[in-house]
């Protein structure tokens, strides 16, 4: 883009006007130091960033020199992982360790719940996911299909009052399961009392009851006689009866019950990298603004809804009267983390003396660092971290080098902006294969501030693919996730980090349920992931969040963790044992071009709104038009899977060409009716989203690490540069 730079033409107007009018006049720091202190740490970094990207390269051009020297079908293992020894690429793992990781706020360390990952660019997504930390469990079950079938449109108000009655049955259900009563039934319960340290449950026939557990019971507002809310705490939780005879529900409700509030979204990851399309610094000057926004506690953000203008802004804290009649303080926003962009993209925030753009991830630890220090200065109103710490996630890490370059990149940091040591905390991204091989060293890189790993299965697997691109052609994408390696990939991530001491310290993170509109398929497959020792696993909503928290109140993983800690670490052989399609297995016609087209209609559909509209995440149709969550993740897996099925011949470029063409036709028709937007093909004229689905396939195989971002960004450019004439 054709920017106006600063007088010294190394660093853009807009970023150097928003940092100096917007955020240093919060700090005590010197403006002109600040950038000349920025400007050295680019200086300094800036060639260390770029050699790791060279050994990317490097290791990937000798693992693609061995599988076309070595094509016999199975691998042989020993030789195999002799080879990735000699080459660097998988080392030895050293003594055992515990991670020194200290002032982790508790959503992180001793809790185990729900995690958002949300768009910053977007500040009423960012709100949203932000006062998710509480969430009513009427509502979630009444707007989703997690109890029954969802109604119909315009549904009567016999139907409507029948789905209340089945929601609050569910919803005191869950009271009787997680709080029950020493006798009887919360959906028997006529009136509750708060009694000196003890609730007491009342029924119609003047019996009464109190809890199994009274120490369930931890505070109350309003009359203990004839209390306003009742607090229950459960695993480490809250749980929020709400009575009012005069609400809604509660004027029907025999115990005048209006709702429960769950203790939902513990902590959210505020997204720098890729649910976002940030590809200029006007987008990334928009994204910190929103991060400011959080941190200072003054974002706001208006919108229309039913002829009405609403306008959100932060959750302030939320209080209770104890059992011995003091305050009871409970946080009302989720644990902010922010994630970081990884080490591959360079920006035009700024440039070095040599005319070069400068590493984002560089800026990015900067500038988001500096911002969440103004947090650290806070000890009332608004305030995120309660222990003094800045969380940032980091992404597409590739082995232990480039995780202790992260860490030097912090400590630089923390040096810059006069922090503590170790201030800066570091999530760990386990979504790339150098870096789930050598996970014990990784952690051991980053062990006095490493708060987060995690697993995630589709940039996991799309890595996977290009690591592997010459060693065969891969199984079908649903068939990659029954293959022996992705449960290796999940067992061994909890199975490190429990043996590098991350529990009571640091969360172990699942990935995300991609529908969002499937709560019921949600609800019976996502309770593995605290039964698999996840303290914490992603979400695609606030409401997944209320209903996924169901789950940490019936499975104390805490207690899960101390059972995985016996079982038997998982083989490395599993680990290393590529999905591919076996030489005796041929594919039918009709499974390549299912597949294919599969590929084709999501990478299309995610890819029109990114490039067209610049939206990086977002609800998509796949070709059975159930809406997806969509992020780059999806993208990396799908283009690099075509791009290695046209390798090695399972499908040509014309089958892919034609499907490219007739899948647009599908994706336009399913977006004819979103406002402005653009089709893939009009009138014989293929867009620039259609342009750069073509190379994300056709140029896959030569894309860093398979990673999509180069291409994104310059078919968005493009698109950008024509909507300012």
């Amino acid at each position: 883009m054709n920017m106006p730079l600063h007088k010294n033409n190394l660093i853009d107007q807009g970023f150097y006007h928003f940092i100096n009018e917007e955020v240093l006049p919060l700090h005590d720091l010197n403006a002109d130091k600040f950038w000349q202190d920025l400007q050295q740490l680019v200086a300094d970094l800036a060639p260390i960033n770029r050699q790791l990207l060279v050994t990317r390269q490097s290791l990937q051009a000798q693992i693609d020199e061995w599988h076309l020297c070595h094509p016999e079908q199975p691998i042989d293992q020993p030789s195999y992982q002799e080879f990735l020894r000699e080459i660097g690429y998988l080392i030895s793992e050293g003594e055992d360790f515990a991670i020194t990781t200290e002032h982790v706020d508790e959503e992180i360390a001793t809790l185990a719940g729900p995690q958002l990952v949300v768009p910053l660019k977007n500040a009423r997504f960012a709100l949203n996911a932000a006062n998710a930390r509480w969430g009513s469990l009427y509502d979630a079950l009444y707007g989703t299909d997690a109890v029954a079938p969802k109604l119909a449109e315009g549904a009567d108000a016999a139907d409507q009052a029948a789905r209340e009655q089945m929601v609050i049955q569910q919803a005191k259900a869950f009271l009787d399961e997680t709080f029950p009563l020493d006798s009887g039934s919360h959906q028997d319960v006529t009136s509750y009392v708060v009694y000196y340290h003890h609730l007491l449950a009342f029924f119609a026939d003047g019996s009464k009851a109190g809890l199994q557990q009274p120490c369930q019971l931890v505070a109350v507002n309003g009359q203990r006689s004839a209390p306003e809310s009742i607090l229950l705490k459960n695993n480490g939780l809250h749980v929020e009866i709400q009575l009012d005879p005069n609400g809604k529900n509660g004027a029907q409700d025999k115990a005048n019950v209006n709702d429960i509030l769950l203790e939902s979204a513990l902590s959210t990851i505020m997204d720098c990298e890729d649910s976002i399309a940030a590809v200029d610094a006007e987008d990334k000057v928009e994204v910190y603004r929103n991060w400011l926004g959080l941190m200072q506690g003054d974002l706001q953000t208006s919108f229309e809804k039913d002829g009405k203008t609403h306008t959100r802004r932060l959750n302030k804290d939320r209080l209770f009267t104890d059992l011995d009649g003091q305050e009871y303080r409970l946080h009302g926003r989720s644990l902010l983390l922010v994630r970081n962009v990884g080490h591959l993209m360079e920006s035009d925030l700024m440039q070095d003396a040599q005319g070069r753009f400068a590493p984002e991830g560089i800026i990015d630890a900067a500038i988001t660092a500096l911002i969440a220090a103004l947090d650290l200065k806070k000890d009332t109103g608004i305030r995120n971290s309660r222990t003094g710490s800045i969380y940032i996630v980091k992404p597409k890490m590739h082995g232990p080098e480039e995780v202790a370059f992260s860490c030097q990149l912090f400590s630089r940091v923390e040096q810059m902006l006069g922090l503590a040591s170790n201030t800066l905390k570091i999530g760990i991204m386990d979504e790339e294969r150098r870096t789930t091989l050598n996970l014990k060293e990784c952690i051991r890189a980053a062990k006095d501030r490493v708060v987060f790993i995690n697993t995630g299965f589709l940039d996991r697997t799309g890595d996977e693919i290009h690591t592997g691109m010459q060693a065969g052609a891969f199984l079908p994408k649903d068939q990659i996730k029954n293959q022996p390696w992705i449960q290796a990939y999940e067992n061994r991530n909890v199975d490190i980090g429990l043996q590098c001491g991350l529990q009571g310290k640091a969360q172990i993170g699942k990935g995300m349920w991609a529908m969002p509109d499937e709560m019921a398929a949600m609800m019976k497959a996502k309770k593995a992931h605290p039964k698999a020792g996840a303290n914490t696993a992603w979400v695609p909503s606030p409401t997944a969040a209320t209903l996924h928290a169901l789950h940490y109140h019936q499975v104390d993983v805490f207690a899960e963790q101390e059972r995985i800690k016996q079982r038997p670490k998982a083989k490395l052989d599993n680990l290393l044992t590529l999905p591919l399609i076996p030489e005796n297995l041929t594919l039918s016609e009709r499974v390549i071009q299912k597949e294919i087209d599969n590929n084709v209609q999501g990478l299309l559909g995610y890819v029109v709104r990114w490039v067209e509209e610049g939206v990086g995440c977002s609800k998509v149709p796949d070709i059975n038009h159930v809406g997806l969550m969509e992020d780059r993740a999806t993208l990396r897996i799908s283009s690099q899977h075509i791009a290695n099925w046209l390798h090695h011949s399972i499908c040509s470029a014309a089958l892919v060409e034609s499907t490219l063409e007739r899948m647009a036709k599908v994706v336009d028709e399913q977006n004819r009716y979103l406002k402005g937007y653009r089709p893939l093909l009009q009138a014989g004229q293929k867009s620039q989203a259609f342009k750069a689905a073509h190379d994300l396939i056709f140029k896959g195989v030569g894309q860093p690490n398979g990673y999509t971002e180069p291409l994104l960004h310059a078919h968005r450019v493009i698109v950008k540069q024509a909507q300012q004439f």
